[in-house]
């Protein structure tokens, strides 16, 4: 079943919602300042913490829904962690405005229920629309980020080859980095619309556009 959250926050309706729940994705298009007062109530992390931990649930964070996870450190910790000077960021991009286009993104681990349909080492052409998707993050992290698998996505050019170039990567993430997950892999949030896809949606775009996540996250609890 689904539970959607109302408009007005409401910490015992959330709560009640997410415990209900076995998925929980922040989408794109909720600010991630919503999504931080919403769940900067303490029997909201609670709530959270129990899908996660107890009920071995899942997370998915888009866009917004990332950053959301990222400012709150359930990316990359897979728990709730305050900021620091060390925290990986996603931030303005470098060309300094709102960019919108299709992107190929490359999965280099699917170390994650989310991406258990997925093929790894393939390419996939997904749109991407925002203002403030450039990944940062120190070499420490990065390496760490890497070193774990938990960097699930790349930007690539067509050669499939991880790039800076702002014409595949155009918010300037470091090392290309789309999206990445938590250790044990049930959190994953990436920057591309994986959600704009059907029958008659972008038939004018080449390349493969469905990753399956959406399906394997339905999967795992089945």
């Amino acid at each position: 079943s689904v539970h959607e959250f109302p408009a007005k926050i409401d910490k015992k309706a959330y709560e009640k919602a997410i415990k209900q729940s076995q998925i929980l994705m922040l989408s794109s298009g909720l600010s991630p300042e919503f999504i931080n007062i919403a769940m900067g109530k303490e029997r909201i992390k609670d709530a959270i913490m129990q899908l996660l931990e107890e009920r071995d649930g899942l997370i998915l964070g888009i866009s917004d829904g990332f950053q959301a996870l990222i400012k709150l450190g359930l990316l990359p910790y897979g728990k709730f962690a305050s900021q620091n000077e060390d925290s990986i960021a996603l931030t303005t991009n470098t060309i300094g405005r709102f960019t919108a286009k299709h992107v190929n993104t490359k999965l280099v681990s699917n170390k994650s229920p989310w991406l258990m349909k997925a093929e790894l080492g393939q390419v996939y052409n997904l749109p991407v629309a925002h203002d403030k998707g450039r990944f940062v993050a120190s070499y420490d992290m990065i390496k760490k980020l890497f070193d774990n698998g938990q960097v699930a996505r790349q930007y690539v050019d067509h050669k499939g080859n991880p790039t800076m170039d702002i014409e595949h990567n155009p918010n300037g993430s470091f090392h290309g980095i789309e999206g990445i997950l938590s250790p044990d892999g049930r959190v994953f949030g990436k920057m591309a619309y994986s959600q704009r896809i059907g029958e008659g949606v972008a038939v004018n775009i080449s390349g493969n556009q469905n990753q399956y996540i959406f399906e394997s996250g339905v999967s795992y609890f089945q």
